[in-house]
């Protein structure tokens, strides 16, 4: 009985993931022959809980609608996936690290004893190290503007923020109109928020950091667009332009790259800038704790370098090559 209890709880977990199972997942997920499940979902259905069947090629089970599963039915996984969540999401929102706490202690006091103490075992002490490129946590209410007119396929007005979160004057050489634009996906990636979206003036796609991004929201709907490149994730990290800026580094540099702006903004390392010069060459500028650092990521291209500035970053590239080229020359055994 006590088997057959846990099975139903994770088969109640498990539609409330997903819209529809077939019952070949279902048994495969539980570790269970179909005709089990089977017997499981009559079970469910005897407590009233409406599980229906759905017909056709694409058929299975689903929890019927207007209907909503018990609070808080984790299962082990699950606990230990809210505890990892919620310890290392405060690294990329600002603001969120005393409430993801709160959250996280209510969390476990809802929790039954075996689930409660998982998750107090997994206690996560985050280190930055020095190859990483950090960006600033993005703000909630920036998140959730552009999240919300995401999920309804709302227009939003945005408007272009410098580095430091100021806007530019009609006045300033880096000043540019707001823009209307159709929101369609918002992607995480290297600790950046982005938001993918269809612009409304050159009819363009185009990927935002959003927290260069100061946007309104404007309540018209609009009917989503298929997405043209097909691959979400390899549109946004290879767009040069998506509002990078060089991170916080001792030392900033920049080189001409004899590779396409995509090419190279793809493999990159965030918290770098992209250029585009041709359809050949593009420009790098990237930081790092020292000029080496630099240079050993500039040599990861495997391509021909010029340009490169400022003097220090060209003297740490002669003293890598001199380096290499020594480690590369064959010695004599000495008798």
């Amino acid at each position: 009985m006590a088997t057959t209890s846990r099975r139903a709880l994770r088969l109640l977990s498990l539609f409330g993931s997903r819209r529809v199972w077939p019952l070949r997942d279902l048994a495969a997920r539980l570790g269970a022959g179909e005709r089990t499940v089977r017997r499981d979902i009559e079970t469910l259905r005897r407590l009233g809980y409406p599980i229906t069947t759905v017909h056709g090629p694409g058929g299975g089970y689903r929890l019927g609608t207007g209907h909503t599963l018990p609070p808080l039915l984790f299962d082990h996984d699950q606990a230990l996936a809210a505890a990892v969540a919620l310890q290392t999401a405060p690294s990329t929102v600002f603001g969120l690290r005393d409430d993801a706490a709160r959250a996280l202690v209510t969390l476990e006091q809802a929790m039954p004893a075996a689930l409660r103490e998982s998750m107090k075992s997994l206690r996560l002490t985050a280190l930055p190290n020095y190859w990483e490129f950090p960006a600033p946590p993005a703000d909630p209410e920036a998140l959730t503007t552009v999240g919300t007119a995401v999920r309804h396929h709302h227009v939003l007005v945005t408007e272009t923020l410098r580095a430091d979160g100021s806007r530019p004057g009609p006045g300033d050489d880096d000043f540019t109109p707001a823009r209307r634009i159709e929101p369609h996906h918002l992607v995480v990636w290297a600790g950046r928020w982005y938001v993918v979206a269809h612009d409304l003036q050159d009819h363009r796609w185009r990927v935002h950091r959003v927290d260069r991004l100061r946007a309104r929201p404007t309540g018209r709907p609009f009917t989503p667009r298929p997405f043209p490149d097909g691959d979400l994730a390899h549109f946004v990290m290879s767009s040069h332009d998506r509002g990078d800026v060089p991170a916080a580094w001792p030392c900033t540099g920049h080189a001409r790259l004899t590779l396409p702006a995509g090419t190279v903004a793809r493999w990159a390392p965030s918290g770098s800038v992209v250029e585009h010069l041709d359809s050949e060459h593009c420009r790098l500028t990237l930081g790092a704790w020292s000029w080496a650092g630099i240079a050993g990521i500039l040599a990861t291209f495997d391509t021909d370098l010029t340009d490169l500035h400022p003097p220090e970053l060209a003297q740490a590239c002669h003293r890598l090559a001199s380096r290499l080229a020594a480690a590369a020359t064959p010695t004599t055994d000495q008798p």
